[in-house]
């Protein structure tokens, strides 16, 4: 029901719109930087971040309000629109389901040699990710979908998201074992999701 009142608050009339997470960030009070607009970053952080270790963020709110209590969100570039839609949507959970901001930092390296990430509270990255999955992808469109014989892919690009997030709702949803009889072929390979922590480690669906 929370990610039904999301897309209701969002002003979406069907189940099988498109809902846009950076329209629905600023609602949020929540503010999309550039991440080449960083300042204070080290060149070696920046290439870790956008090089070998791009696979392993997604995206962040900075847990420290502006002024005007808006707060900051960055989002990796290297990750196409469809996933970064995801990672936002994310971040606008938090917000809405009243979670407790984290404390962010880069992952890195420090002089010592240890990592250093963000404060990782494992309940409310689920269920945001959980919540926002449902509202970017709802259950009445997906079962339509699959049983009028739609690909993952095909779903995937209907609303803007990533082919995981897709098979992710199905499986959740139970209509997994639905679409694996329908395309076999494509459920085979596990597929992998990263959290949206800086911290993260991918998880197999």
């Amino acid at each position: 029901m929370r990610a039904v009142g999301l897309r209701d608050f969002a002003g979406l009339r069907r189940d099988d719109e498109p809902l846009d997470p950076f329209a629905l960030a600023r609602f949020a009070k929540l503010m999309v930087v550039d991440f080449d607009q960083i300042k204070g970053l080290s060149e070696e952080s920046r290439e870790h971040l956008l090089g070998t270790g791009s696979a392993a963020w997604s995206g962040g709110t900075c847990s420290r309000p502006l002024p005007n209590g808006w707060r900051l969100v960055i989002l990796n570039p290297k990750h196409g629109r469809q996933r970064n839609n995801a990672t936002l949507m994310e971040e606008v959970c938090h917000v809405f389901l009243g979670h407790k901001a984290n404390r962010l930092a880069i992952m890195a390296k420090n002089k010592q040699g240890s990592t250093i990430a963000r404060d990782y509270n494992e309940a409310d990255e689920e269920a945001a990710y959980a919540v926002g999955a449902a509202a970017l992808v709802p259950f009445t469109a997906l079962r339509r979908l699959v049983l009028a014989g739609k690909t993952s892919v095909e779903i995937a690009r209907h609303f803007n998201v990533s082919r995981e997030l897709v098979e992710y709702r199905m499986k959740v949803s139970r209509l997994w074992q639905e679409y694996k009889g329908r395309y076999p072929e494509e459920t085979e390979q596990p597929r992998v999701r990263y959290n949206n922590g800086s911290n993260a480690a991918p998880r197999r669906e």
